[in-house]
């Protein structure tokens, strides 16, 4: 037997039941899901990195991550179809940001979790 299975077949009923209590909806956890997979391509995290520490334009952000300006508003749209930047116009510019404080916070805490 090894140390990830039940010894015994036993449920702990209550345990089970406050779980299932506080459990979101499938939907909610569906949602969830995508958000957190929009996280798992690199030149997205990092343009969000980039974006946590300044708005930036599409050059910008092409410049600094060594890919076209395609590639980057590419991925920009997927960013913000996902909520996760936003964007200004200031006369012909268009510069992003980070849409809220939350998204600063999960990369942060992710980044703190790899430094563990």
């Amino acid at each position: 037997m090894d140390d990830f299975t039940c010894a015994e077949t036993v449920t702990h009923e209550q345990v089970i039941q406050d779980v299932d209590r506080r459990m979101p909806d499938d939907a909610v956890l569906c949602e969830l899901s995508e958000f957190f997979r929009v996280f798992g391509d690199s030149t997205r995290i990092r343009i969000l990195y980039a974006l946590s520490r300044s708005e930036m334009c599409v050059c910008d952000l092409s410049k600094l991550l060594g890919a076209s300006q395609s590639a980057i508003s590419h991925q920009l749209q997927i960013l913000r179809s996902s909520r996760l930047v936003k964007y200004r116009r200031e006369g012909k510019t268009v510069f992003y940001s980070l849409d809220d404080e939350h998204i600063f916070s999960i990369i942060n805490i992710g980044l703190e979790h790899l430094e563990e």
